[in-house]
């Protein structure tokens, strides 16, 4: 007697990828999340600021900013400014810059005063890069307030805490850090020797940098490492010329590992022996374009990895469908994967400005 026929005995067809950057699957992708973020995010609201970063440079990347009414947004990122209720107050440890969210902006007491001030420097970081995006005048941003208590997060080492209640001190806040200076055109929020000697100590014995001084190289740590000290004018666009003084960091062996970090299936690892993830396209990419060393990689196995990260409904996926099949989008790697696609130079999308992370039209103060 035969048995009945049954679906699941039959072997799975291997998942099919588009060979083609959608990219109007990826701009309905993105204005969705503009309209309205879906529920798992819920637990992502203290970072609220952060995700509209994504949103907002996501669009403009993709040439549609004009899906955007620029003045509600920047209208909203400037109500999560942090205020002192005097210049006295400027000078007591608290940090003056933006909060994530409503959540974490708590109202003033009964006296006016702000006790529970919770600005950090990552929202901080994100609130001027939507600012720049959307055209708004940066000479009417009170800058000397963000960056005098700015000075407050910043250690002994050179290294910044994120928040003036204490965290982690490491690699990501000094770049948040000279983001801020560099976009507010004034390096009187930290010390920059303290700063860069602090990035110095971070590079590790096989060329690349950790989060702290002595922690393992890491990809999205040398991206902040490499931005900052090109943000601080420390290391220029020449730097692999032999007509030039000796760099302060070892660029040879930090060449060496970045290359190293793309793998057999083309896309790029944040480590070795990890997983390609679509968002180090970026964070190695980008720090391949500042050391002028983009085309030593295989771009065409980079594209072919980015396409297999592409979901059918718009945005990307952290690791590849053809390994991990069922992988849905999320915000930050669907951000990654554009900003991946402009280092590349993908049609129909706005260059990149490598050190920002933003388009260069909005690093540039210019707007389409």
């Amino acid at each position: 007697m035969e048995s009945e026929w049954d679906p699941l005995d039959e072997p799975l067809s291997p998942p099919r990828f588009s060979s083609v950057f959608e990219r109007d699957r990826h701009v309905a992708y993105m204005e969705m999340m503009y309209q309205l973020l879906p529920s798992p995010y819920e637990t992502q609201e203290v970072n609220r600021l952060t995700l509209a970063y994504f949103v907002i440079s996501g669009l403009h990347l993709l040439s549609v900013l004009d899906r955007v009414d620029k003045e509600a947004v920047a209208s909203w990122v400037l109500s999560l400014q942090a205020h002192p209720t005097n210049r006295a107050e400027l000078n007591d440890g608290k940090f003056y810059g933006f909060h994530g969210s409503r959540t974490s902006q708590f109202p003033p007491d009964n006296n006016g005063v702000l006790g529970h001030n919770n600005s950090h420097l990552a929202s901080t970081y994100c609130a001027l890069a939507i600012l720049k995006i959307v055209g708004y005048d940066f000479s009417t941003i009170d800058s000397k307030t963000i960056l005098t208590s700015m000075r407050n997060l910043q250690q002994p080492d050179g290294s910044f805490m994120p928040i003036r209640t204490g965290a982690e001190t490491d690699l990501r806040f000094v770049y948040c850090a000279a983001a801020i200076c560099f976009m507010l055109e004034d390096w009187r929020g930290m010390d920059k020797e303290k700063a860069k000697e602090y990035i110095i100590n971070c590079q590790s014995y096989d060329g690349g940098f950790g989060l702290i001084p002595g922690s393992e190289s890491h990809g999205g740590a040398t991206y902040c490492a490499v931005a900052s000290l090109r943000l601080m004018g420390v290391i220029g666009d020449d730097i692999l010329s032999t007509s030039v003084a000796p760099s302060i960091i070892d660029v040879p062996l930090l060449l060496d590992w970045i290359l190293q970090r793309q793998a057999t299936d083309g896309g790029f690892q944040g480590r070795p022996n990890k997983d390609s993830d679509t968002c180090y396209a970026f964070w190695i990419g980008a720090v391949l374009h500042m050391l002028g060393c983009y085309k030593l990689i295989d771009e065409k196995a980079l594209r072919r990895f980015l396409l297999t990260c592409q979901s059918e409904y718009g945005g990307f996926s952290k690791f590849s469908g053809s390994v991990f099949p069922g992988q849905v989008p999320d915000l930050y790697h669907s951000y990654y994967g554009l900003t991946a696609f402009s280092l590349l130079g993908e049609s129909g999308m706005n260059p990149l400005c490598f050190e920002l992370g933003i388009a260069d039209l909005a690093a540039t103060g210019l707007l389409i």
